[in-house]
């Protein structure tokens, strides 16, 4: 009997849906993709429905298990305590958070019901759990540690836990308010890039500087233990009782306030982006170390947002204990959903699941949406765009490989859309890496983004150990590695400083050698990418390079694209000079100005106009009403001017209503700004007497008789933080509770 799951993740960012069937994934996708809103955290609508439509489902009712990837009441819970452990401050986050809360994240099993019409079995999995899932279920071993690492789930930080076969078991936390991923974050706000989507460009920095700042970091932010556990100082951080990720001590201790965001980069920033990167890499290789010895596997699947660090990743793979590595592609919250399914699936319903030690299930993870030859020309004609129908795979590679050798940038959007936040040669901008002006080319005039920020190459899988210092698979781009010797200019510019880097040739491959001669390295198969490998060898027969540069077909602000329409708007508004849709071949040189037009169609974010009028024609047809209610009772009280006035604007204001609705739409808005001005308001007066009538009395007299309700001291230094995990029995009717 088949059993289909719908996995899902939403309401902090990167919101995703996943769908199984019978432990195989069908599809998978970010609602980013869907609302163009980058890092949307709303309810994943549109991918869920993109799921259902994939697997040829008519309504979620087809389902048989819906899961959220975690459990809504212990996240309250700690949220709660962390206000009751530093009330009477915290009032601001407070006022923030607690309205979101009361409105939706505690009422998400209703939401859920409510927005795919399920009433059959929900669950709701741990954080670190659907975590660790997503990294061992899909990995292609039979037996693994595992390693988890983000900000914070609903307490834990991070995990250390084992698979084996079709069943995982979390052996150990470490708990908020001390976190590895919110100490990366607290750098990335504190030199001015955004929380929870910097911390790439954080990474991408940390080159450019020294690391001049280790040694602080260690002494005054964070206790390091040699098990990898650690211990932050909260005397420096903002995030538990404010709206910031540092605060003014943070800011002491480094001689200037937070960098504005779009401000210069100093020096500064650069030193501290190195110097919490090497702190991060040596947290992560002690983690993983006594991950190893803890379990004694030899392989290591690694999932959770600080997954995604692929220079911690590459020192992982070459230093680290571990024979064989597998990174989750979507290692942070989206990849939830999938691993909330695959839990389900395996260790819920006892599903035997099979590992040859090779190949993985992930599908190269291309797990969205794919647009036929007959979509993509209907588009094309449609909007009466002059466009090239190539005659199969040959001639696409054949033209396209010639752009490419001619220094041309070509979109490349071709099959499947990617799951995960890497474009891995479906939803793609393709460019020579011997060109030493391709890196300013695309972060410039292309990406119109940050000039210091680097490159990946796409690489034959067989000549990746000839051009790389890599000797194994990176299919989904998640560890970066040195530019192999025989690449690499001897001789080099070694006196340039800062930002001045960016200018040295350091090899062959400029446009995807970083300026410590490191590349972040995707190998591309033929089983796995069979298009892009073809064009590939087409590349390499031509030029004798088997790379290209690979980067996500979007602009800086935006999501990866998902439709023709999209990838036309974004190509057509740049300095692209042809994008590949499926087989058609659209040149700039042959297009006229592009005129502005909404690429999202249907899934305009815009309410439809039934419905804009739908409202003002109600608020109309209530004020008649509410006149006629009041004309009736001037009557009863024999006031019968008073009556007649009243009732014909009753009328008036009814037949208005239906007749001519927009008359109304101007006094609804207006009406409903006021309205929602008023609520918010109440809300804040009365969650602010609450805070410090109920909140900070109950939190001072906890601290004062017992103690706080988290472990937030800085001097309670031992030789190990980590804290053993229950085990818990593995019920369906455990995971049907929120709690």
């Amino acid at each position: 009997m088949t059993t289909t799951i719908l996995g899902l993740s939403a309401f902090y960012h990167d919101s995703a849906a996943c769908l199984l069937r019978d432990g195989e994934i069908v599809a998978a996708a970010q609602e980013e993709r869907f609302s163009r809103e980058k890092h949307d955290a709303d309810f994943p609508a549109r991918a869920a429905a993109y799921c259902l439509r994939e697997a040829g489902l008519e309504s979620a009712r087809q389902l048989d298990y819906v899961v959220f990837y975690e459990k809504p009441i212990p996240k309250f819970h700690r949220l709660l305590e962390t206000y009751l452990t530093f009330a009477p401050a915290g009032i601001r986050s407070f006022l923030k958070a607690m309205p979101q809360w009361l409105k939706t994240k505690l009422k998400i099993r209703e939401v859920i019901r409510r927005e795919l019409a399920w009433d059959g079995p929900l669950l709701f999995t741990e954080h670190h759990e659907s975590h660790a899932a997503s990294a061992f279920f899909p990995s292609p071993f039979e037996r693994a540690a595992i390693v988890t690492t983000d900000g914070v789930g609903e307490r834990a930080t991070a995990s250390i836990g084992c698979g084996e076969g079709n069943a995982i078991q979390i052996l150990k936390e470490l708990h908020f308010p001390h976190s590895l991923g919110l100490l990366y974050s607290a750098f990335t706000y504190y030199t001015g890039f955004k929380v929870n989507s910097g911390e790439y460009k954080l990474m991408g920095l940390a080159p450019y500087g020294e690391p001049k700042h280790v040694d602080r970091i260690l002494d005054e932010l964070v206790d390091l233990r040699e098990d990898g556990s650690l211990r932050l100082n909260l005397e420096h951080f903002d995030y538990c009782a404010g709206l910031k990720m540092t605060n003014r001590s943070f800011a002491r201790l480094f001689g200037r306030a937070e960098r504005r965001p779009e401000s210069e980069l100093t020096q500064l920033d650069m030193d501290l982006a190195r110097s919490i990167q090497a702190v991060t890499e040596e947290a992560m290789l002690r983690l993983v170390r006594h991950a190893h010895e803890l379990t004694g596997e030899k392989n290591l699947v690694l999932a959770g947002g600080v997954a995604l660090n692929c220079v911690a990743n590459g020192r992982i793979l070459r230093e680290g204990p571990f024979e064989g590595l597998w990174i989750q592609p979507a290692a942070g919250d989206a990849g939830g959903s999938l691993g909330a399914a695959l839990f389900v699936h395996h260790q819920l319903l006892g599903a035997p699941r099979t590992a040859d030690g090779v190949h993985d299930r992930q599908r190269a993870s291309l797990l969205g949406p794919a647009f036929s030859e007959q979509e993509i020309g209907r588009f094309l004609t449609e909007r009466g765009i002059e466009a090239t129908r190539l005659a199969g795979t040959e001639e696409l590679v054949d033209r396209v490989s010639d752009l490419l050798a001619a220094g041309k940038v070509v979109g490349w959007f071709q099959g499947r859309m990617e799951f995960g936040p890497r474009a891995l040669g479906s939803r793609s901008i393709l460019g020579d890496p011997r060109d030493p002006e391709m890196q300013a080319t695309l972060n410039l005039k292309i990406k119109f983004r940050e000039s210091f920020r680097p490159f990946a190459p796409a690489v034959l899988l067989e000549h990746a150990a000839g051009c790389f210092d890599l000797d194994v698979a990176s299919p989904y781009m998640l560890l970066v590695c040195q530019v192999g010797e025989t690449q690499r200019i001897p001789n080099a510019d070694q006196t340039a400083h800062g930002l001045e880097r960016l200018k040295v040739v350091r090899s062959k491959l400029p446009a995807v050698t970083h300026v410590d001669d490191s590349a972040r390295v995707q190998t591309v198969a033929s089983e796995e990418q069979p298009l892009l490998y073809a064009l590939l060898e087409r590349f390499h027969a031509k030029t004798g390079c088997p790379l290209l540069v690979n980067t996500s077909f979007n602009v800086r602000g935006e999501p990866i694209v998902c439709t023709p329409a999209e990838a036309y708007h974004c190509f057509a508004h740049t300095h692209m000079d042809a994008v590949a849709l499926g087989p058609y071949l659209v040149e700039s040189k042959k297009q006229a100005t592009p005129v502005d037009w909404d690429p999202s169609g249907n899934r305009s974010q815009g309410e439809s106009p039934t419905a804009e009028s739908r409202e003002p024609r109600r608020f109309g047809l209530i004020l008649g009403g509410v006149l006629l209610i009041l004309a009736i009772l001037s009557w009863v009280f024999e006031h019968p001017v008073r009556a007649a006035v009243l009732g014909v604007l009753a009328a008036g204001v009814a037949g208005l209503a239906l007749l001519l609705p927009g008359l109304w739409a101007p006094i609804h808005r207006l009406w409903m700004k006021a309205a929602e001005a008023l609520g918010r308001g109440l809300s804040a007066t009365v969650l602010g007497l609450f805070f410090y009538l109920v909140v900070t009395p109950v939190g001072l007299l906890q601290r004062l008789l017992v103690r706080a309700p988290l472990d937030a001291s800085w001097k309670r230094r031992r030789a190990s933080y980590w804290l053993a995990k229950k085990p818990g029995l593995f019920t369906l009717e455990r995971y049907r509770r929120q709690h």
